[in-house]
C-alpha cells in the first residue's frame, strides 16, 4: 500500500503524492498543515493528476522539524523537497562560516554538520549515541569531553522519514574501504613539511602529471614501498642497471611540478586486497581524506595522513611543487545519490537538476556537483583551504572545472592568493551540457573574468596529433604538416587574434599540452595513424610534439614518460586496466635515455631564457615572429635583448633549405637529431638544411 507523502517545492507551495488516497477531488474539503501544534490553512489546491496535487499556503514552513497534513482522516508527512534549491532557502537556511566537521584535541572533540532539513542528528562513537543540539540554519553541533583522536565515528540523521547513517563529508581520515570517518588531532599529525619550493612567477611553471601507484609499482623502479605514498619519498633509488628512478629521476628531469592524480579517498579499490584492483581516482569519496590504498597500513587511520605529507615533504625538499587532480564535479555512486554523504545530510541540496527535476548528468558519473549553491561552494573552498593549510600543497588540478560556476572558480582564485608562494590553479575548461548557463560555466570560452587560472588547450593538442575524438586523423607532427596554418596560434599563447584561434584571453592561461593520464598516449596515438613509419619516424614526430610543448607561450604540461615515448599497449582509457598497462615501465627509461636528455635539454633552455615564457600579450608581439618558410616547414623568431632564438620544424620526410633571417654565427641549442652536429654546433651564414622530421633551436647573440 502507497502511502501519501507532501514535499515542500517552494515557499508557499507543495506538491502532494496521493499514493491509494486518489479518490480525493477538487472539490473535497482543504487541507490542514500542522507545524508546532500551529494549524496553517491551505487556501487553493490545483490537482495536477490523479496522482498528485499542489497546495499552496501563505506562512513560510519552518524546515527540520516535524510537520503533517491532515485531509480526508488521513495524517500526510510533509518533507522538504525542491524547497532545498530555492534562493529562500539559501538565504535562510546556509552558514558560510561555520566551521565543519570534528575538531579535536586531547580535551574535548566538537562535532558540526549541517543538516537543516533533519529532525533529529545524533554523532556515533564506536556505537556510541550522542545526541546532537540544533542551532540556527540547520547547524548540528556537541562537544565531548575526552581524547577521541584514533576514533571512528559517523553521524545518524533523521530526515524526510528516514534513519540515515552517514560519514561526515568534513572526515580528515577513514577505516580502510571509507566504513567509517575517524577522529584525528591534526597536531598529532606529521608537521614538518618543508616550505613550498616554487616562487616565482607561474608562468615559469613546467607540470609533469604522475600517478602514486604508476611511478613506482614497476619491478625494476628500485622502490621498496612501491606504489604507495612513502614509495615518492625514496632517495637514492634506481633500476638493476644503475639508471635513477622516483623521486631522484623526477628531480634530474628539471620539471618543477608534479601534478598527482586524486590522492584522496576513493572508490573502485578494494584497500584491503589492493593488487586485485587498478583506479586512477577519480571516483572521488571523503575528499579530505588521503587515499587509503596509498598508505602502507590501512589498518591504521593515522598513518595515511602521514604518509602523504611525508611525500610532499619530499618533494619540497626536492625542489618540486605538488599540484593535487581534485574532483568536485561529482560524487562517486555506485546506484543512485542516494546513496552518497551528501544526499544522506540534505537531500536534493547538493546536486544538480535540471527545470524538469531531472538529475543533471553532464559528467556521465550519475550526477553534477552543484557548486553553485553556497553550502556546496563552501566545502570546495574549504577543501581547498584545508589542503593549503594541513599538506602544503602547491596547486589544484580540477576536473571537469566547465561543469562548476565561474563565482565557485574566483573565490578559489582568491583563497590561493593570499598563500605567500604562488598557487597553480589549472582545470579542463570542456563545455559539458550541465544544468548550469552557459554564461556561468568555468570554462575556457569563459576565461576572461577568470584570469589566474589555467586551462588545458585541446586545440593545442588536436592541432598536433590529430582530434582526440577522431582516432584516425592526424595533426601536424603525424600528418606531414596537417594544420599549419594554426601554428602560430599554438606557438604564441593561443590568445593573440593576430596570429589565428584563440582559446584563452591571456597567455598565462594556457596549458600546452599533447598527452595526458586520458585517451591514448601520443606514442600510442602514432602507432594508430602512423603504423606502417618505420619506429625511428614515429620517434622524430613524437621529439617535435614534445618540443613544441616545450617551447610553445603558455605553460608546459608533460605526461609522465612521455619523455621515454610511454605506451599503453594501445589500451585507450586505461583508468581500471591493470598495473602491466599503466605502470612506468622503468626498464624503457634505460632504452630511451637519449631522448631523456632530449628533452631535459628543452626544458633546461626553456628555464634558462624567459624568451619562452613571456607573460603578457604585448611582450609575445614584440619578440616573436613569423618566418616566410616554405610551408608546411614552420619557423619563427624570439627576439630578446641579448639572445636572438630562431626555431624551425620539418614535419615532412624530405630535407629542406632554409634561408635564416640574418647572416651571422649561429650557435645549435637543441635539434631532436643532434648527431648531424655533433662534431661541430656552431656555424656562419644565412643558409641552412634542415633534416626530415626534425626540430631545431638557434641561438644569435646580438652582444658585441
Amino acid at each position: 500500500m502507497k502511502q501519501p507523502v507532501a514535499w515542500i517545492d517552494d515557499v508557499h507551495m507543495m506538491s502532494v503524492l496521493l499514493g491509494d488516497l486518489t479518490h480525493l477531488t477538487i472539490e473535497d474539503n482543504l487541507p490542514v498543515i500542522f507545524c508546532k501544534e500551529k494549524k496553517i490553512p491551505v487556501k487553493v489546491k490545483k490537482m495536477m493528476s490523479d496522482k498528485i496535487v499542489q497546495l499552496y499556503y501563505d506562512e513560510a514552513l519552518p524546515l527540520g522539524e516535524e510537520l503533517y497534513l491532515t485531509w480526508m482522516n488521513a495524517k500526510i508527512p510533509i518533507y522538504a523537497g525542491a524547497i532545498v534549491r530555492t534562493p529562500w532557502f539559501e538565504e535562510h537556511y546556509t552558514n558560510n562560516d561555520v566551521q565543519l566537521g570534528a575538531t579535536c584535541s586531547k580535551d574535548e572533540t566538537t562535532f558540526t554538520v549541517w543538516a537543516p532539513t533533519s529532525t533529529s542528528v545524533k554523532v556515533i562513537i564506536n556505537e556510541k549515541s550522542f545526541p546532537m543540539n540544533k542551532k540556527e540554519k540547520g547547524i548540528w553541533t556537541i562537544t565531548i569531553p575526552g581524547d577521541w583522536h584514533g576514533f571512528s565515528y559517523e553521524y545518524e540523521v533523521n530526515v524526510n522519514g528516514k534513519v540515515n547513517r552517514v560519514i561526515d563529508p568534513y572526515a580528515k581520515s577513514s577505516l580502510a574501504n571509507t566504513k567509517r570517518g575517524v577522529i584525528v588531532d591534526l597536531s598529532r599529525t606529521f608537521q614538518k613539511i618543508e616550505s613550498r619550493p616554487f616562487k616565482g612567477n607561474l608562468q615559469n611553471a613546467i607540470i609533469y602529471e604522475l600517478s602514486v601507484r604508476d611511478a613506482t609499482i614497476n619491478n625494476n623502479s628500485g622502490v621498496v614501498n612501491k606504489g604507495k605514498f612513502l614509495g615518492l619519498t625514496e632517495k637514492n633509488t634506481t633500476t638493476k642497471n644503475g639508471f635513477s628512478t622516483g623521486l631522484d629521476y623526477f628531480s634530474q628531469l628539471g620539471i618543477t611540478h608534479i601534478e598527482l592524480l586524486p590522492i584522496n579517498d576513493f572508490a573502485r579499490v578494494d584497500e584491503e586486497n589492493q593488487k586485485k584492483d587498478y583506479n586512477w581516482g577519480y571516483d572521488p569519496l571523503l575528499y579530505q581524506v588521503p587515499e587509503g590504498s596509498y598508505a602502507t597500513c590501512v589498518k591504521d587511520p593515522i598513518k595515511r595522513i602521514n604518509e602523504c605529507k611525508k611525500m610532499i615533504h619530499s618533494f619540497h625538499k626536492s625542489g618540486i611543487g605538488v599540484i593535487i587532480d581534485v574532483v568536485f564535479n561529482h560524487v562517486f555512486i555506485n546506484e543512485t545519490i542516494e546513496e552518497t554523504n551528501f544526499e544522506k545530510l540534505v537531500p536534493g541540496y547538493y546536486f544538480r537538476y535540471h527545470d524538469n527535476g531531472i538529475l543533471a548528468n553532464s559528467t556521465g558519473c550519475g550526477n553534477d556537483f552543484a557548486s553553485e549553491r553556497i553550502m556546496a561552494r563552501k566545502f570546495i573552498l574549504d577543501t581547498v583551504n584545508f589542503w593549503l593549510n594541513e599538506y602544503k600543497v602547491d596547486g589544484f588540478r580540477f576536473d571537469l572545472m566547465g561543469v562548476l560556476d565561474i563565482e565557485t572558480m574566483k573565490e578559489v582564485k582568491n583563497r590561493c592568493e593570499q598563500e605567500d608562494t604562488p598557487i597553480m590553479i589549472l582545470g579542463e575548461g570542456w563545455d559539458m551540457p550541465t544544468a548550469l548557463p552557459a554564461h556561468k560555466k568555468a570554462t575556457s570560452f569563459n576565461s576572461e573574468p577568470l584570469k589566474g587560472i589555467r586551462f588545458f588547450n585541446d586545440y593545442f593538442r588536436d592541432t598536433l596529433k590529430g582530434n582526440l575524438f577522431h582516432t584516425g586523423e592526424r595533426g601536424y607532427v603525424n600528418g606531414y604538416g596537417h594544420f599549419f596554418e594554426r601554428i602560430p596560434a599554438l606557438l604564441s599563447g593561443s590568445s593573440i587574434l593576430k596570429y589565428g584561434h584563440t582559446v584563452v584571453s591571456e597567455p598565462t592561461q594556457t596549458i600546452n599540452y599533447v598527452e595526458c593520464h586520458d585517451n591514448h598516449t601520443l606514442w600510442d596515438r602514432l602507432a594508430i595513424t602512423n603504423e606502417y613509419e618505420s619506429e625511428d619516424v614515429r620517434k622524430r614526430m613524437h621529439q617535435i610534439a614534445t618540443g613544441i610543448t616545450l617551447l610553445a607561450q603558455g605553460v608546459p604540461f608533460i605526461h609522465a614518460g612521455q619523455e621515454w615515448f610511454r605506451t599503453k599497449s594501445g589500451v585507450e582509457n586505461s583508468y581500471n586496466a591493470s598495473d602491466e598497462i599503466n605502470e612506468l615501465n622503468w626498464k624503457k627509461r634505460e632504452e630511451e635515455n637519449d631522448n631523456i636528455e632530449y628533452v631535459k635539454s628543452l626544458i633546461d633552455l626553456r628555464k634558462k631564457y624567459k624568451h619562452f615564457r613571456l607573460q603578457t600579450k604585448e611582450e609575445i608581439l614584440w619578440c616573436l615572429h613569423i618566418l616566410n618558410t616554405p610551408a608546411p616547414i614552420f619557423g619563427y623568431t624570439i627576439l630578446g635583448d641579448d639572445e636572438d632564438f630562431v626555431i624551425y620544424i620539418n614535419p615532412t620526410s624530405e630535407t629542406h633549405k632554409l634561408h635564416l633571417p640574418s647572416s651571422s654565427r649561429w650557435h645549435i641549442m637543441i635539434s631532436n637529431q643532434m648527431d648531424f652536429y655533433k662534431d661541430n654546433r656552431e656555424f656562419n651564414g644565412e643558409f641552412m638544411n634542415i633534416h626530415p622530421f626534425e626540430l631545431i633551436v638557434l641561438m644569435k647573440s646580438v652582444i658585441t
